[in-house]
C-alpha cells in the first residue's frame, strides 16, 4: 500500500522533480545513516579509546552544535548563487570528513572530525528542503514533506543493515570508511539536478526591487517567526533525539534498567520502529493537507502520549518493539510536516537560509539530549530517562505549535497553482506575494446601518 501510494503521487511529477526530490532524500539519508553509525558504536569507540559512555555522548554534541554554523554558510551561499552547487559542496565535505573518521587516532581527534562533520551536514536539510518544496507541486507538498523527513528514518536502517554486516568484520572504523560509498552515490544524483524555478524567479525580482537581507529581517514579523521557529524546532529535535538516540543503548544495556538484548536484537527493534517512522511521515504529512500544518503536528504528538508506558517500561523485547513503532509513528509523523511547514513560513529571498537555520538553531540547544539521558539513566535507570524526557517534550511540542500560524498552501515565487480554496495569510506575506483577486461582477453592498431617511 505505501509503495503504491508513492507511484501514484510521483506520476504526476516530471523528471527533474523526481530528480531533485530523490537528490534531497538521498542526502538527508546520508545525514542520518553517519550521525546513527556513531550513536549504534560509540559504547564500542568508548572501550578502544578508554572513554565513558557520558564522555562519548558528546560525539553527537560537537556534530549537532556545529549544524547552525554549517546552516548559514551553505545557506546564504543558496541564496546567492542558487540551490545546486552547495548542496554538491555539502556533500564532497561531509562525505571526505566522515570517510577520515575511520582513521582517527584518539578520541580528541574524532571529537574534532565529528565537529567538522557537523559543518558539511549542517547545510544539507535546508537546502534540500528549500530545493524539494520548490520543485513539488503545491497540492503535493504535504506527502512529500512526509517523505522527505523520512530520509532520516531509512538513513537509519541503511546504518543498522551496514552495522550488522561490516562491524562484526571490520568494526566501527569499517563502518565509517564504507560511508564513503553511499555519499557518492548521493553526489551522482546531485549532479543531474537543475537549478530551482522559484530560486530563479526570486532573484529576478530581487534585481528589480534592490532586497537586501537586512531589509528583510527589518520587518519585526520576519525577527518574531525566526525566534519561534527556533524555539519550535528545538522543541522538535529534543523529541526527536530523546526517543531514538539512547534506545539502542537501553535495548542492549544488562544495568540501569536495560533490558540486555544482543546487539542484533536491538538493531532488529530499530528496524521495525524506523519502518513506523516512514509510514507515520508519509500519513501525517499527506493528512497536513487537510487538517492544515498545525493540527496535524498537534494530533501527531498528542497521540505519542499514552504510548509513552508501552515504549519505556515493557518487560519484554516484543512489546518494547511495538512500543517503538508506534512512538516512532508518531513522532516522525509530526515531522513530516516540517519540511512543508518550514518552507511555507520563509520568505522566498532566504529560503535556503531561513529553515535550514532555525532548524540547526533547535538541533544545536537540543544537542544536550544525549548526555542528559546518560545522566538521568544512571541514577535513575533507561525507562525513568526515557519517560522523563519524552513527556515534557510532546506537551512542548503541542503548545508551541498551537501559539504559532502557518503559511499552507502559499505559492512561492514564480508559482501560480495555489488552490482556491486557500486563504493565505496577510501578515506573513510580503506585498509583492499577495494574491491578486479576480475580477468578479458586481456585488450590492450590504449595510449594517439603514441609510438616513431625507428631511421632510
Amino acid at each position: 500500500m505505501y509503495f503504491k501510494t508513492v507511484r501514484v503521487q510521483a506520476a504526476g511529477l516530471n523528471s527533474d522533480q523526481k530528480r531533485s526530490f530523490l537528490a534531497a532524500f538521498l542526502g538527508w539519508s546520508m545525514d542520518a545513516f553517519d550521525y546513527f553509525i556513531v550513536i549504534l558504536v560509540y559504547a564500542e569507540i568508548g572501550k578502544e579509546f578508554g572513554v565513558s559512555l557520558t564522555k562519548m555522548a558528546f560525539l553527537t554534541t560537537v556534530t549537532l552544535a556545529a549544524r547552525p554554523f554549517g546552516a548559514f554558510i551553505f545557506g546564504r551561499w543558496a541564496d546567492k548563487v542558487g540551490r545546486r552547487k552547495p548542496l554538491i559542496a555539502c556533500v564532497l565535505f561531509y562525505s571526505l570528513v566522515g570517510f577520515l573518521c575511520a582513521f582517527a587516532p584518539n578520541f580528541t581527534v574524532l571529537l574534532v572530525l565529528r565537529l567538522l562533520y557537523g559543518l558539511g551536514m549542517g547545510g544539507e536539510w535546508g537546502l534540500g528542503a528549500a530545493l524539494a518544496m520548490e520543485k513539488i507541486p503545491i497540492a503535493k507538498r504535504g506527502f512529500y514533506s512526509g517523505l522527505l523527513q523520512q530520509g532520516y528514518a531509512a538513513g537509519f536502517m541503511a546504518a543498522a543493515l551496514a552495522y550488522l554486516v561490516i562491524d562484526p568484520i571490520w568494526g566501527w572504523r569499517g563502518l565509517f570508511a564504507f560511508s564513503l560509498v553511499p555519499a557518492m552515490i548521493v553526489l551522482l544524483v546531485q549532479l543531474r539536478i537543475e537549478e530551482s524555478e522559484v530560486w530563479k524567479a526570486t532573484q529576478e525580482r530581487v534585481a528589480q526591487t534592490k532586497t537586501t537581507v537586512r531589509q528583510i529581517f527589518r520587518n519585526p514579523i520576519i525577527v518574531r517567526r525566526f525566534v519561534y521557529l527556533v524555539i519550535l524546532m528545538t522543541a522538535f529535535n529534543w523529541m526527536a533525539h530523546g526517543a531514538q538516540d539512547v534506545y539502542p543503548t537501553f535495548l542492549k544495556a544488562d544495568n540501569d534498567g536495560g533490558l540486555g538484548a544482543s546487539g542484533q536484537q536491538a538493531i532488529y527493534v530499530a528496524l521495525i520502529y524506523n519502518v513506523g517512522a516512514i509510514v507515520g511521515g508519509m500519513i501525517f504529512g499527506s493528512y497536513s493537507e487537510r487538517l492544515g500544518r498545525r493540527r496535524a503536528i498537534m494530533l501527531a504528538a498528542g497521540l505519542a502520549i499514552p504510548v509513552i508506558p508501552l515504549y519505556a517500561y515493557s518487560p519484554t523485547l516484543a512489546s518494547l518493539a511495538v512500543g517503538s513503532f508506534m512512538m516512532q509513528f508518531f513522532v516522525q509523523g509530526a515531522w513530516g510536516v516540517i519540511p512543508a511547514h518550514l518552507s511555507e513560513l520563509s520568505p522566498d529571498e532566504i529560503r535556503g537560509f531561513y529553515p535550514g537555520v532555525t532548524y540547526q538553531l533547535g538541533n544545536l540547544i537540543a544537542s544536550l539530549n544525549l548526555p542528559i539521558q546518560e545522566r538521568l539513566a544512571a541514577g535513575h535507570g533507561y525507562p525513568f530517562a526515557l519517560a522523563a524526557t519524552m513527556l515534557p517534550v510532546l506537551l512542548m511540542v503541542i503548545l508551541v505549535t498551537a501559539v504559532g500560524k502557518e503559511n499552507k498552501g502559499t505559492a512561492f515565487a514564480g508559482q501560480t497553482e495555489a488552490p482556491a480554496d486557500i486563504k493565505l495569510p496577510a501578515d506573513i506575506i510580503p506585498p509583492a506575494r499577495q494574491p491578486v483577486p479576480a475580477p468578479t461582477s458586481p456585488v450590492p453592498i450590504l449595510m449594517v446601518d439603514p441609510p438616513p431617511k431625507p428631511a421632510s
